[in-house]
């Protein structure tokens, strides 16, 4: 105990050297509260260090990876006895699995990476939504971080062809139709996808997105993100009470707990798991290649995406739904997202107060897991009207249900907290409404005064 006391009191007093002269505080590394170290409460931070990760992979395999459809006289091509008619890019990949040290390892590290940081990156956006991280002062951190999702799985489509398999180019060609579908914008964003025309400009015009477009957009919001978050702080527990603060002011910081060691330390504990997990996920389950493009020996199998957009390509199996109308819904339910600060104003934050908003989440929630399912077990299957109702019908009515008995049985034990508390409170509905120099239930005065000055 003594020398861990003498270990903490070391680094801190070197890292408060370096932020003294450095002037970090005012820019990066906050403290945070001690009830933040929970793994719910790092789910950001999650999704960094996977984009990290994903950066490193990827570098290292731009080592071997050859970005042309033209057919390779490779050690490949020799194996299969096809050389005159596999693609470079595809060749380089088989390379990389069959020549490579640990090569198959190094994919399929990346390829498991991927599908970790968009799975975080779900998992990150659903903690902010159902816990109202939107909220005022967020706004613009929201649709950062919103934004970020949107090119993390543009990242994933552009990547999901670069192997040049004849199910990666199928699925990709069917992408892009959808996206040209677009009025007006996708017109405008066809030299942009399909460069051309040709298959060599498609490919090569998705391994720029891939490799440096899409990554440079990802790490400037990535930074204004981060940005933003050093400069609002983390949020505090969401609550009922209307006045609860947003923010902590510098004099509760000052108390938190330093960034060094405790937080970096925290935080890398995480890094190394994650990492491990990866690794040893990659290593029980490598990464199969599929068939090369043109291939015509081998029997060609149902247009499938990755798992991230079965959803998306099972809606337009769904009878009347047209590729435009597909589309215009994922549009819609972006900007439903980007637009959610300014829709869902109220003070508070708890999900117990927000039933609409959290109704919507839990619908959108349970149709994205169960398309992405149906589309993985019947892809390319078209499904009636009733087949439709079936099985989104129950989905949307329990959601309803329960959510409203939950709101209704939490909005009744409120309004009887408050009158054994004695309050005098107007009661026009659901929740008392303060009215000046009405007291704040569960705050003294001089926190109210605080509050007033405090977002």
């Amino acid at each position: 105990m003594g020398f861990e006391h003498w270990f903490n009191r070391s680094l801190n007093r070197v890292w408060g050297f370096i932020e003294e002269r450095a002037g970090i505080p005012k820019w990066a590394l906050r403290p945070q509260p001690a009830f933040t170290f929970k793994p719910s409460y790092w789910t950001g931070a999650f999704v960094a260090n996977a984009f990290f990760m994903q950066v490193v992979t990827g570098l290292l395999l731009l080592l071997y990876y050859e970005p042309s459809v033209a057919p390779t006289l490779t050690s490949c091509g020799q194996t299969l006895g096809t050389y005159s008619t596999a693609p470079a890019a595809w060749c380089s990949t088989y390379y990389l699995i069959h020549s490579v040290p640990m090569g198959n390892l190094l994919l399929s590290t990346h390829l498991y990476g991927a599908y970790a940081m968009l799975f975080l990156a779900f998992i990150h956006f659903y903690r902010g939504y159902y816990l109202g991280a939107y909220k005022k002062p967020r706004e613009f951190s929201w649709m950062a971080g919103t934004l970020l999702l949107l090119l993390t799985l543009g990242m994933g489509f552009t990547g999901y062809v670069l192997p040049y398999t004849q199910i990666s180019l199928n699925a990709t060609n069917v992408g892009i139709v959808l996206a040209l579908r677009l009025p007006t914008l996708g017109a405008l964003t066809a030299p942009f996808l399909i460069a051309d025309g040709t298959p060599q400009g498609l490919l090569s015009r998705m391994f720029a997105l891939h490799v440096l477009v899409i990554p440079l957009a990802l790490g400037a919001l990535l930074y204004a993100h981060i940005a933003l978050f050093e400069s609002h702080g983390i949020a505090p527990p969401a609550t009922s009470d209307p006045l609860q603060r947003n923010r902590y002011v510098h004099s509760e910081e000052k108390k938190q707990v330093p960034f060094w060691p405790h937080i970096f330390f925290y935080m890398t504990k995480w890094a190394l798991l994650y990492l491990g997990l990866l690794l040893g996920i990659a290593a029980l389950w490598p990464w199969q290649l599929p068939t090369y493009v043109g291939n015509l020996a081998v029997t060609q199998t149902v247009t499938e995406p990755d798992w991230y957009f079965l959803w998306l390509f099972k809606l337009v199996d769904f009878y009347g739904v047209t590729p435009v109308i597909a589309v215009g819904i994922t549009v819609v339910l972006m900007l439903y997202v980007l637009a959610l600060p300014f829709i869902d104003r109220s003070p508070r934050r708890h999900p117990r107060d927000r039933p609409i908003v959290v109704m919507i989440g839990n619908t959108l929630l349970g149709f994205f897991i169960l398309l992405t399912v149906w589309g993985g077990l019947t892809p390319g299957v078209q499904i009636l009207p009733i087949g439709v109702a079936e099985r989104l019908g129950p989905i949307a009515a329990i959601n309803v249900l329960v959510v409203t008995l939950f709101y209704l049985r939490y909005r009744k034990s409120y309004q009887a907290r408050l009158i054994a508390r004695g309050s005098e409170y107007r009661l026009p509905g659901a929740y008392p409404v303060l009215g000046r120099g009405a007291p704040v239930v569960g705050a003294s005065a001089p926190r109210t005064a605080e509050v007033s000055s405090v977002d």
